[in-house]
């Protein structure tokens, strides 16, 4: 059964306790801070949301990247950054026995919170690790990826922060952990049983529970995954059953949430941060593929997303455009994934040329 946008009458902010948002792409881009997003987020905190910041990186420590945000005017404590090294040292702690063996191939990041766990880090196979974990590394060797290959063929469990294949860097996209992890797997014939990092819900689940400030976590109804790709963030929550929140200051554009299938869809979608405190519109159908929201109206028909005003002054249309409409979009994106879901092909769907995103 498809599931279709929700609205909001209140906020989101007053709707759920915790959000749980993405960095890159949702609160900056690189070094520069995102337009709203500090807004959003301090104007979310005093309606009662709790915020937490969770990223797939494994190599800078929570007290790094909320040096970073604080520079852009947040006020935020360092325990409130969720990374993939923290979320995988958990994770072994939940798998393996106290104290033993592990061989980091990662950061030092990484190390710190193996040992945090009660576990034992080591620098070689030679040392019969029960288990290997792999983050990624700018510093990275053959030598690593070797020793880790060796101890995954010889019997050690195989873990990863993260598989995200390539990484945006200033002279073009490189390498990213996924990459390296494949080589290790193809070096020694076994694929890691498990991965900290989104697309898993792992680091959700994790942040709900160490925001919890030790009670019982807080419900999955009760989060909003927030990110900017429909592939990491977005189906993380749904594998694990969050609602969630997609903005478009980063990755994901207009036309691939219109044409996102299942497993990518968002619950809501906003065009920055501000999305945490402002109502969102809900679309309602009122035919097959007829949708309304606010003042658009979508219809799909002979393979065209069409968009129409609902407000009409004495029998003349308004100079509204609803291409400059999130709630047209929104009309879209439930018109046309209802016509998906019913086994159409929207390989050649003509869409309307929107003029809202980053």
């Amino acid at each position: 059964m498809t599931a279709f946008l929700k609205g909001i009458e209140t906020s989101l902010s007053r709707t759920y306790r915790l959000a749980l948002l993405d960095l890159d792409g949702v609160v900056y881009r690189g070094a520069n801070p995102i337009r709203n997003a500090a807004t959003g987020i301090s104007q979310a905190e005093s309606q009662g949301m709790t915020i937490s910041y969770t990223t797939n990186n494994a190599s800078r420590t929570p007290k790094v990247v909320a040096d970073q945000l604080r520079g852009f005017g947040l006020e935020l404590d360092d325990h409130q950054i969720v990374t993939s090294s923290i979320v995988a040292a958990r994770m072994l702690r939940h798998n393996l026995h106290a104290g033993a063996k592990v061989l980091v191939i990662g950061a030092d990041h990484l190390r710190e919170e193996v040992r945090a766990n009660g576990l034992e880090v080591v620098g070689a196979a030679s040392d019969h690790p029960e288990a290997v974990i792999q983050g990624w590394n700018p510093k990275q060797n053959w030598e690593d990826l070797a020793e880790a290959a060796y101890a995954v063929g010889q019997g050690a469990r195989f873990f990863a922060t993260n598989m995200d294949r390539t990484i945006p860097r200033e002279g073009g996209i490189a390498p990213g952990n996924g990459a390296m992890v494949e080589t290790v797997a193809i070096a020694s014939g076994k694929s890691p049983e498990a991965s900290a990092g989104k697309p898993e819900s792992a680091m959700y689940d994790e942040a709900r529970q160490m925001l919890a400030d030790g009670a019982e976590p807080i419900p999955v109804k009760e989060c909003l995954p927030v990110g900017d790709r429909l592939d990491t963030d977005i189906e993380a929550a749904n594998r694990g059953g969050y609602d969630s929140l997609v903005v478009l200051t980063g990755v994901a554009s207009v036309e691939s949430i219109i044409l996102a299938e299942p497993k990518y869809r968002p619950t809501y979608i906003s065009a920055d941060l501000l999305g945490l405190v402002t109502p969102h519109a809900a679309p309602e159908k009122s035919a097959d593929q007829i949708w309304h929201c606010g003042r658009a109206t979508a219809v799909l028909r002979d393979g065209t997303v069409e968009l129409h005003s609902s407000e009409v002054h004495d029998g003349v249309e308004s100079t509204y455009d609803p291409r400059t409409d999130l709630d047209a979009v929104r009309a879209s994106a439930c018109a046309v994934w209802e016509y998906m879901d019913q086994g159409h092909d929207v390989h050649d769907l003509r869409l309307p040329q929107f003029r809202i995103g980053a």
